[in-house]
């Protein structure tokens, strides 16, 4: 039986430790005869894996390795055979370019060229290139050049490459996106775009030494911000057709996959948990979390799906769009948790100053895995969903971090409100926080308990504890015997109309059931009551008299 890997994205590692591989070798097929291709997927599909079995493919220096597509399906391709272990490769991935500043972000590209030449060092000696021209390659591989020099580095170095060996380059640029990411956090966007177009456009645009380019990424960046000029470009994002997809599972890949291990019958939960992404009109499972599904039930470490995808990386682009949730947003928020669907225009193309626009968000949220496209509505508008129910946790769980953050800053308040006697402030803060809470949550009485407890740190708290005559809800005591005790009886209301006689009531309570005398018995001197009723994302405030 095939191990099942966890983590591996180095095609080689894949084949020579006989891990499961799911065969995506027909994408060498598909990039014969296109010369720039970018592919735009959420992280996690597979990217990173297909970029280095590309490597070992196409490169001069990976000859040796030629056994590793053996049995593989692009083996049987004779017109694309022809180019295996043809060309110098240039391999590079930016997904590590994540300084705060953009001079940081510069020296770690540095880095990357040093590295490039480091795998090529027979070229700084190479007969077939002049004096002069090695001077100036050896002067990158010192990393002694200025900023423009660098942005030109890769047309140089490819023009090196072939004048030594003779043939076209093949540039594979892995994770192209996340230098500019991180220079729209850390505020240098503008230096950052101006970099990497002047690399971009050097090393694709009329480069006579290019056989073939490649890149990859979560984003299709807007043409006119950083691929300018590239004729040649062609995108293939989640919405072109692919024949056979070639990053993310099909169902069919699944299932054979599922039947190798004798977990035939899981299929049902892996659907739910890992299905639901739409590439082209293709259906298409989460690979990250499938394998990683696999190889918990081998280990028998878990018997349950659960959220693999969300704890690979940062969810901050969910949580900030939540924070920043106006009225409208967050209804639509609620719609897609509660699994609907909402209609919004998809802009295909953006630049990340376009990201904190609303009209964008659902866009950042789509080709970012977060969200899946269903029907077509019209000309790029679709039904928009949440693809299962790991990313639906995602939402929960950036959610009910958030609600819990936003509790905390009201929490002293609301306790010296209560203390103070005042009504009106202690409705003002419970509805305030309240309206922040989700839809999911609403009539559940679980949730109301424990959002008053939740915001009532500080004093020692007992729930449900026998006192006079009954059992109160909720009781605070504070740390010295001469302040006051705070007791709270929970309504839960059938409707909106009910909301403040049902407050009443609870109030009354307080006082028919004797708890006071309870609280007197423990020694206490000063004794408030209150009674609170909740209806979906309002309560009411009564003060027991």
């Amino acid at each position: 039986m095939k191990r099942v890997s966890i983590g591996v994205e180095d095609f080689k590692e894949m084949i020579d430790m006989n891990y499961y591989y799911v065969d995506k070798t027909n994408l060498i097929k598909d990039l014969i005869g296109n010369k720039v291709v970018l592919y735009t997927r959420p992280r996690r599909f597979g990217k990173t894996l297909n970029m280095s079995m590309l490597n070992y493919f196409f490169h001069i220096k990976e000859k040796e390795n030629a056994y590793l597509f053996q049995g593989l399906e692009i083996s049987r391709d004779n017109e694309a055979i022809i180019h295996q272990n043809k060309y110098p490769v240039i391999s590079i991935t930016l997904k590590e370019m994540k300084q705060s500043n953009f001079q940081e972000q510069l020296n770690d590209f540095k880095e990357i060229i040093v590295t490039i030449i480091s795998s090529y060092k027979e070229v700084l000696h190479s007969c077939h290139l002049d004096e002069v021209e090695k001077e100036k390659l050896y002067a990158y591989y010192k990393g002694n050049v200025n900023e423009a020099q660098l942005g030109r580095s890769l047309l140089y170095i490819s023009q090196c490459l072939e004048k030594h060996y003779g043939e076209k380059v093949v540039i594979l640029i892995d994770e192209y996106d996340v230098p500019l990411q991180q220079a729209y956090i850390q505020g240098y966007y503008d230096e950052m775009v101006g970099f990497l177009r002047n690399v971009f456009s050097a090393v694709l645009k009329t480069n006579t030494a290019l056989q073939q380019g490649v890149l990859t990424g979560c984003l299709r960046i807007a043409k006119e911000s950083i691929f300018t000029g590239l004729n040649n470009f062609m995108v293939n994002s989640i919405f072109d057709f692919d024949k056979q997809p070639r990053f993310g599972f099909t169902e069919t890949e699944v299932q054979m996959m599922l039947d190798a291990y004798g977990f035939h019958e899981h299929m049902d939960e892996v659907k739910r948990w890992y299905d639901g992404y739409k590439f082209g009109d293709a259906e298409v499972y989460n690979p990250w979390s499938t394998t990683m599904y696999v190889a918990k039930q081998l280990m028998k470490e878990t018997k349950q799906a659960e959220s693999f995808w969300a704890n690979t990386s940062s969810n901050d682009l969910v949580m900030k769009y939540i924070q920043e949730a106006d009225t409208q947003l967050k209804k639509e928020f609620d719609i897609l948790i509660h699994k609907g669907g909402i209609v919004k225009k998809i802009k295909p193309e953006l630049t990340y100053r376009e990201m904190d626009e609303v009209d964008n968000i659902y866009s950042f949220l789509l080709f970012t895995g977060y969200l899946k496209k269903g029907k077509e509505i019209d000309k790029k508008t679709y039904e928009l969903m949440i693809p299962n129910e790991e990313v639906r946790e995602v939402y929960m769980n950036q959610f009910d971090q958030y609600f819990e953050e936003y509790k905390k800053g009201y929490a002293g308040e609301l306790l010296t409100s209560l203390e103070n006697e005042n009504i009106e402030r202690i409705n003002e803060i419970l509805n305030t926080v309240l309206d922040k809470s989700i839809s999911y949550y609403d009539n559940k009485e679980s949730f109301y308990h424990g959002f008053l407890v939740g915001m009532l740190q500080g004093y020692e708290v007992e729930s449900n504890k026998e006192s006079g005559d009954g059992r109160f809800d909720i009781v605070l005591y504070p740390k010295k015997i001469t302040g006051k005790v705070i007791v709270i009886e929970c309504k839960h209301s059938n409707s909106l109309a009910t909301l403040i006689k049902d407050s009443q009531e609870g109030a009354r309570q307080i006082i028919e059931k004797r708890y006071e005398e309870g609280i007197k018995a423990k020694g206490y001197l000063h004794m408030i009551g209150y009674g609170i009723s909740f209806y979906k994302k309002q309560c009411y405030v009564c003060k027991s008299d």
